[in-house]
């Protein structure tokens, strides 16, 4: 299906060499291995007219091809370094791949992100004309309760001026919690970049905002899946 005649790529990245989880992108979460429950969110989405898998692995590979996710290449090993970064990534995937107006990067680390969420992610890109809509959700920590340590173990306010308030009269802030983000691929060529000054947000539940990095946030994650709470709270 398309939107106001859009052309949108999905791209679900993974490389094999995780270190705060070894294999992570393929381990068992639930029913099935981490990387697939991604793999089914993009493929239920209304709007994804090809999704596609970038990895430098072939155990990943071979996952991803048993729940029917395309892995048109492999991604060379200079891009699967500690040091690579999702933008040299994406445009190594743009490179061989075009005809498209929009692509959705999708982290197999967010397992509990939904359709809605990446459909809703692409309605409001599409069609506020944003450069690139990103999935958010509000912080628990806040910038007027956060120091740094100097010498001697003192504490500096991170904010300079600001005194702690009351949590209640506190303004809300929000993190990007890397879920969901969909970019104008002419944007994107043009300013290598994935937020730009004008970029909109869609706000995420922290129920469905996990992202998984080690093994603390593995649990967490099938905490909230095995209570069965990742609906809207």
């Amino acid at each position: 299906m398309t939107l106001l005649n859009k052309k949108i790529l999905g791209i679900i990245t993974a490389r094999g060499g995780s270190k705060g989880l070894i294999k992570k992108n393929i381990l068992p979460f639930g029913d099935k291995p981490l990387i697939a429950w991604t793999i089914e969110s993009a493929k239920n989405s209304k709007y994804l007219d090809r999704i596609v898998l970038s990895t430098d692995c072939s155990e990943i590979k071979d996952v991803a091809l048993q729940y029917s996710c395309e892995v048109p290449f492999i991604r060379p090993a200079e891009l699967a370094t500690d040091t690579s970064t999702s933008i040299d990534v994406i445009s190594h995937v743009l490179n061989n791949i075009n005809s498209y107006d929009y692509f959705v990067l999708l982290q197999p680390t967010s397992p509990l992100r939904s359709q809605f969420d990446i459909d809703t992610c692409i309605e409001k890109c599409v069609n506020e004309n944003a450069p690139s809509c990103l999935s958010v959700c509000k912080s628990d920590t806040y910038p007027q309760l956060m120091y740094t340590i100097e010498d001697n173990q003192i504490l500096k306010p991170l904010l300079a001026g600001e005194k702690p308030t009351r949590r209640q009269d506190m303004k809300n802030y929000y993190t990007l919690n890397g879920s969901v983000y969909v970019v104008n691929i002419e944007f994107f060529k043009k300013y290598r970049k994935l937020i730009a000054e004008n970029s909109i947000c869609f706000e995420m539940p922290k129920n469905r905002s996990i992202d998984i990095d080690d093994e603390y946030d593995f649990s967490i994650a099938e905490f909230i899946l095995n209570k069965n709470l990742t609906k809207e709270i």
